[in-house]
């Protein structure tokens, strides 16, 4: 059975919501995981307890200004600065080591963007050096052509967030971009924690890690020990191109680009989700000295991303972290 626990991440005197998935057997390794611009935690339908399936545990947090981290509508999109971003991340991470298991980092589109910021900093270098492996799911690395915002938008933006910081601009993703699942769509529209709210200082903050990122600016750690980048083909909410340019730069020995023929943005809740469940379930075990031979089948690509786990696998508790 799939253990799941939610609780409370205290950090810089903010409560974040936070939610934990462990395997009812041996634990092989832990995944830590940072999710997207107007997303939260708990909308990974199967991808965490397949995981856990799997001996993987995971750890997931509403990040600032997101999700049920943001209890009233003033805090929505409130991330604070980069500083801060990476703060947050870093207190998260190390809340887990050191770690009797090896410990893996993923991030999806936003967070994704935010992951390869950390591994980029020299401030951390020595948290990057803890970990085995990152994985980045659709990284913001680039917009998608038809969302890219034109340079007086940008420039006219980022001199606005230095003096309007807290003002609040909703910036919708359509959710037929994100997956070609019907039920994934109908349950975005209807999730009210997925306000599309950012800030200006948080969107600005967003453009300039990724600016940064895109440009080469922005230099991978040497400590990163390994990197899985995937990407859906056919993704319309960020640039699948300029990922893949970023990724060619890169001179390392375990780094692998995987692509996903015709998916979208949110590869963990489009069609044919259950292979990219498997797909990231075998690479960290490959690094985490395990195997993922013990895995059930994997069903067919037109199954809905929104069907459940058995409810016999998974039981819920309250905690505070």
């Amino acid at each position: 059975m799939v253990q799941i626990t939610e609780g409370k991440f205290e950090v810089d005197g903010v409560s974040l919501h936070s939610k934990t998935w462990l395997p009812d057997g041996e634990v092989k390794a832990k995944l830590i995981f940072f999710h997207g611009f107007s997303d939260h935690i708990d909308r990974y339908y199967d991808f965490f307890p397949s995981l856990a399936r799997h001996g993987i545990a995971s750890y997931g947090v509403d990040q600032r200004g997101w999700g049920r981290s943001a209890p009233a509508k003033a805090h929505r999109g409130r991330t604070g600065p980069t500083t801060r971003v990476l703060a947050d991340m870093a207190a998260f991470i190390r809340s887990q080591l050191p770690s009797a298991v090896p410990v893996f980092v993923a991030g999806h589109s936003m967070g994704g963007g935010q992951v390869l910021t950390l591994c980029s900093t020299p401030e951390y270098e020595d948290l990057v050096g803890q970990v085995r492996g990152w994985l980045l799911e659709s990284p913001f690395v680039g917009f998608a052509p038809e969302l890219k915002p034109n340079w007086f938008t940008v420039a006219s933006g980022k001199l606005a967030a230095k003096l309007l910081p807290n003002f609040q601009m909703v910036n919708v993703i359509p959710p037929e971009n994100v997956s070609r699942d019907p039920e994934v769509q109908k349950s975005l529209h209807a999730d009210e924690l997925c306000h599309n709210t950012g800030t200006l200082e948080g969107l600005s903050g967003m453009l300039d890690r990724t600016g940064r990122l895109s440009s080469g600016e922005l230099k991978l750690s040497g400590k990163v020990q390994s990197l899985l980048m995937t990407f859906g083909t056919d993704d319309k909410a960020t640039s699948y191109d300029i990922a893949k340019q970023w990724f060619d730069r890169q001179k390392m020995e375990d780094a692998e680009f995987k692509s996903y023929d015709g998916a979208y943005h949110q590869l963990h809740a489009d069609l044919g989700c259950e292979q990219y469940n498997q797909d990231t379930a075998d690479w960290i075990l490959a690094r985490a000295g395990g195997s993922g031979a013990t895995a059930t089948a994997t069903p067919t690509a037109t199954n809905s991303a929104v069907a459940p786990a058995p409810e016999a696998e998974v039981t819920k508790a309250e905690s505070k972290l």
